[in-house]
């Protein structure tokens, strides 16, 4: 009888506990719009090797490099500054919703998820 109840405590648990599991947070092949800090409509997407690039919305080329998610933070390392690595905060989100999310330099910025749309590093 003992095993029994153990065994059921035991299920509950783990089912209760995978069911309140947080949702991984996907950064490769997303794309999102903000505005940076003069107030211009940015694009950025990440493609599936975790490379970004970063236009205006009139299609500006602003940035580019790359993107790895560590310690459940979105960190972006760009090839055309010598700023390093900056991470930020994440959770998931979904399609036409946004986030607001804070840098490791304290920068706060609210994103809003775009369908997935690969842009091109210009010619």
């Amino acid at each position: 009888m003992r095993l029994m109840v153990s065994l059921a405590v035991a299920v509950a648990f783990c089912t209760a506990s995978s069911a309140t599991a947080a949702p991984k947070f996907q950064l490769d092949q997303t794309s999102w719009t903000y505005a940076n800090k003069d107030g211009t409509k940015v694009v950025e997407s990440v493609d599936a090797d975790g490379n970004y690039i970063v236009n205006t919305a009139a299609g500006k080329h602003l940035d580019h490099g790359t993107a790895v998610m560590k310690n459940g933070k979105a960190c972006f390392t760009s090839a055309m500054t010598k700023e390093g690595e900056v991470c930020w905060t994440t959770s998931p989100v979904k399609v036409g919703h946004s986030l607001k999310t804070v840098s490791s330099k304290g920068e706060k910025l609210t994103v809003t998820r775009t369908a997935y749309s690969p842009l091109k590093m210009p010619e």
